[in-house]
């Protein structure tokens, strides 16, 4: 069994992978660039490149496919135009590239460090209601925010055996 970050570091050998200012450069160079957004609906909603088009990941393969209630037009016929996937962070866009190219897209490339990065770079992000994001507001949205349950219990266990080493290592030096 793999991991997710396993996963996405499998798939990276064969994806390629653009920076923010690359993007800019690309979206500048060629006005028919399409960038497609593989987030949650909410999202997209909260924050988006502007003239970004939302596919969330769970409906990508139908969405690139004639015949779907998910069909996205412009996706299905994109196949052979320059295309560019984000994500949050640039994990979920690895592997959406990953599977557009198993469809047959043959120029596309994941956004490295997602919108995180596109922020940082400090680039625009619009909401649905076609208002720029404040940047302060998107670092805040951006931020992990795990709950108690999303945490990796074994992970706590380990943390609580280091400090435990270092206190006796600690302890065993002062005798």
């Amino acid at each position: 069994m793999v991991s997710y970050r396993e996963l996405v570091q499998n798939c990276l050998a064969d994806v390629q992978e653009i920076m923010p200012w690359d993007l800019v450069t690309r979206m500048e160079e060629n006005p028919d660039l399409l960038i497609v957004d593989v987030r949650e609906p909410c999202e997209f909603d909260a924050l988006h490149i502007k003239g970004s088009i939302s596919v969330p990941r769970g409906i990508l393969e139908s969405a690139c496919e004639w015949d779907y209630e998910d069909t996205v037009h412009d996706l299905v016929l994109a196949r052979v135009r320059e295309l560019v996937v984000v994500c949050r962070s640039g994990h979920r866009s690895v592997l959406a590239v990953h599977t557009m190219q198993l469809l047959g897209y043959e120029h596309v490339a994941s956004l490295r460090t997602g919108l995180r990065g596109w922020n940082d770079y400090e680039e625009p992000l619009w909401n649905s209601a076609g208002n720029v994001v404040d940047s302060a507001y998107a670092d805040e949205y951006f931020t992990v925010k795990l709950r108690q349950d999303q945490k990796d219990p074994k992970a706590h266990l380990v943390a609580k055996d280091v400090i435990k080493k270092k206190q006796k290592q600690s302890g065993d030096d002062n005798e």
